[in-house]
């Protein structure tokens, strides 16, 4: 349930979009139509437009997923087929429409605005925005009202920042952040979201699925009695590289291949793992008071194509009331892989995910069905826009995205980290000026040398 396995910009290729269009319009078939209602904007029927920041892989799949959430297709199976449409063909309501398009690069928009045309959504070029600026033009488009967010997490602060400045909704990609001064920012946007009646969901999707909504709410109603200890990982094998190509600068090229550069991803355990911390932070009710030690490094994936992160951490937080978790990811060929969170208590345990086993009495397993949690988040935030109460997870994921920043600091200093000291941190990363040219690889962060400040 990660959106980093192949599928980030630069590898989006017709095969994986052409699957993943299918599947992602296909579980929508059955909607039913959306009652009218009165919302925080004043419309008796608020009609998602959408514009979409970041047209990459990601950025065009939470397209899809969003259309998903308010389109159907034609297939027999469904019992959804008429003589006059051809089978596959996507029925796009009128109420939600692809309004405009922006990403920093032209071809990159031009690749996901020809994939769209491939399912009859057709971005006018006046709507097509490129350049460091892109989003500033698309967000003053006024009929824009739902804002996608799918750059690298660098950019996240800053376009969340600015699309609730100028009145949009948001969906997010996780993370929101890759410092401590953006994961500020983000805060602060969602408090003037919530003042402003506006909604921003988040690329966290487990929180959309009914698996997990369950299980958590009986973990915090005290199905496994008091919480003693819980374990999170995301180990798994290496993801896309992009190459350098001649011409490119060393901004461009980094840009390109944004996963490898702290500054731009915030490292795998931000970028990644950081759905697995998200669920910790949730069944916890809370976030970690301190990053009590962690090890890992840099010890497979070490050409200078894979910039300058790590590729394993191993982390134990320390949670209100001196509850410990233990955290790991990796992301090395070749290794056991393990994706899945799991906590303990006085009374049994559970995987947080769809069962609770406790010692004593009848354990339990969530026997429901799912949606497809990329489209549901989609769902939920329109549907709560549409009722006049929009949904708000900004305090949530940027906490799981600060406790990614936490762990990793943790690793990379190789010393103790307080939650509380750290938000103290005014170290923004990244360049001081956005332009294309030199910017050299920073150093590997080296354990007893570097230090977080």
């Amino acid at each position: 349930m990660n959106r980093t396995d192949g599928t980030s910009c630069g590898s989006y290729s017709r095969r994986q979009f052409l699957k993943h269009s299918t599947l992602a319009l296909a579980g929508a078939a059955a909607m039913s139509q959306t009652p009218c209602v009165h919302t925080a904007c004043g419309a008796e029927r608020f009609e998602v437009k959408i514009g979409l920041i970041g047209c990459g892989g990601r950025g065009t799949g939470a397209v899809l997923d969003a259309l998903g959430a308010a389109t159907r297709v034609i297939y027999p199976a469904t019992g959804y087929h008429t003589e006059d449409v051809a089978e596959g063909a996507v029925v796009q309501r009128k109420d939600i429409q692809v309004v405009a398009l922006a990403d920093l690069f032209e071809d990159r928009l031009a690749r996901s605005n020809e994939n769209l045309a491939k399912l009859g959504i057709r971005i006018p070029k006046e709507r097509c925005f490129t350049g460091f600026d892109a989003y500033q033009r698309l967000l003053a488009i006024a009929e824009i009202n739902y804002v996608i967010l799918a750059t690298p997490p660098h950019f996240r602060p800053m376009h969340l920042k600015a699309a609730i400045e100028a009145g949009k909704h948001v969906f997010m990609e996780k993370p929101t952040a890759v410092d401590v001064p953006g994961v500020k920012t983000v805060l602060e946007a969602g408090r003037l979201a919530q003042q402003k009646g506006l909604g921003i969901a988040a690329g966290t999707q487990r929180r959309h699925l009914n698996s997990y909504r369950e299980t958590i709410k009986r973990l915090r109603d005290g199905a496994i009695g008091e919480i003693v200890y819980g374990r999170c990982y995301w180990n798994g094998g290496e993801i896309w590289v992009v190459e350098r190509r001649p011409g490119w600068s060393d901004l461009e090229w980094q840009l390109r291949n944004w996963n490898y550069f702290t500054w731009l991803s915030g490292d795998h355990i931000v970028e990644q793992h950081v759905h697995n911390l998200d669920i910790m932070n949730w069944v916890l009710g809370s976030h970690p008071v301190r990053a009590v030690s962690g090890l890992g490094g840099r010890q497979v994936r070490t050409g200078p194509e894979h910039g300058h992160i790590f590729d394993h951490f191993a982390v134990e937080f320390e949670y209100p009331g001196g509850v410990r978790v233990f955290s790991q990811c990796r992301q090395i060929n070749g290794c056991d892989s393990k994706v899945e969170e799991a906590v303990v208590g006085t009374l049994g345990a559970s995987n947080c995910a769809n069962s609770i086993r406790v010692k004593k009495g009848e354990s339990w397993r969530f026997r429901g069905k799912d949606p497809n949690p990329y489209h549901q988040e989609h769902e939920n935030l329109i549907a709560s826009i549409r009722a006049g109460q929009p949904i708000n997870e900004a305090q949530a994921v940027a906490e799981s995205t600060m406790t990614g920043i936490l762990g990793r600091e943790a690793v990379y200093s190789g010393k103790a980290v307080e939650w509380d000291e750290a938000m103290k941190s005014t170290t923004r990363l990244g360049p001081d000026k956005y332009e294309f040219g030199p910017f050299p690889t920073p150093p590997v962060a080296m354990p007893g040398r570097y230090r977080f400040s």
